[in-house]
């Protein structure tokens, strides 16, 4: 229950009462990323289904809002450092680093948020039957536990950090659980080549895996499963 409080602490905005926690505990936190991703798919799925009893594009805002609220923007964060740090590698590779590590957002990042929210939003609009929103948030946050385990860290950090906390027994346990869904949601499986696309980018132009990384992937996973979802209606 401990790495469980420790997930939702790090991945959501929920009100959670703080605990004593070591290195190990934090690591450990990782395998219940997923686990955390159903509680905010959870929210969003709420958000939209009660206020698209209005209209239905009151409920893709109030959805959207709630996505964003509750990960406190944590992810679109992490995209917007990506596509600025990409942008600029594009024609100086040595200077990736120094923008992932600069606080500041460039043209880059601002159109990738800009654009990400708006097809959030458009897709939520259409997303059908609201209740698969929960394993869409949570088959994305599978995503970080297998980029930690086949990519090398880009620094020190919390590529290091979770490194040590999973392995492919946890990713097999939350990929079983996804499997069940199959036959009602076939998908869902998108999940796989989107998870395995990011990892290859990532390899390709960045190098490594960062915080921002799993973060903007998070992102590119659940648009990814939405545009499934709704070309699936």
């Amino acid at each position: 229950m401990k790495h469980l409080i420790l997930a939702l602490q790090f991945m959501t905005r929920l009100p959670l009462p703080a605990m004593e926690a070591d290195r190990a505990d934090y690591a450990k936190a990782m395998r219940w990323f997923p686990a955390a991703g159903l509680v905010v798919g959870g929210c969003v799925a709420g958000a939209v289904w009660a206020l698209g009893r209005v209209d239905p594009w009151l409920g893709a805002l109030g959805g959207l809002a709630a996505w964003v609220g509750m990960t406190g923007a944590l992810h679109l964060d992490g995209l917007g450092d990506m596509a600025d740090a990409a942008g600029a590698a594009h024609k100086d590779p040595a200077r990736l680093k120094a923008v992932l590590a600069d606080p500041h957002i460039g043209s880059f990042g601002v159109v990738a948020i800009v654009m990400q929210l708006l097809a959030k939003l458009v897709l939520l609009h259409d997303v059908g039957d609201v209740l698969w929103l929960v394993p869409v948030a949570g088959a994305a946050r599978v995503g970080p536990l297998v980029w930690t385990l086949i990519l090398p860290p880009l620094h020190e950090g919390l590529g290091t950090l979770f490194r040590d906390g999973v392995g492919w027994q946890h990713v097999a346990v939350w990929g079983g659980l996804l499997a069940l869904a199959l036959p009602f949601a076939p998908w869902l499986v998108m999940a796989v080549p989107a998870i395995a696309l990011w990892a290859l980018w990532i390899r390709r132009r960045i190098g490594g895996i960062s915080g921002d990384g799993h973060g903007a992937g998070i992102e590119l996973v659940e648009a990814a499963l939405l545009l499934a979802m709704v070309c699936a209606r």
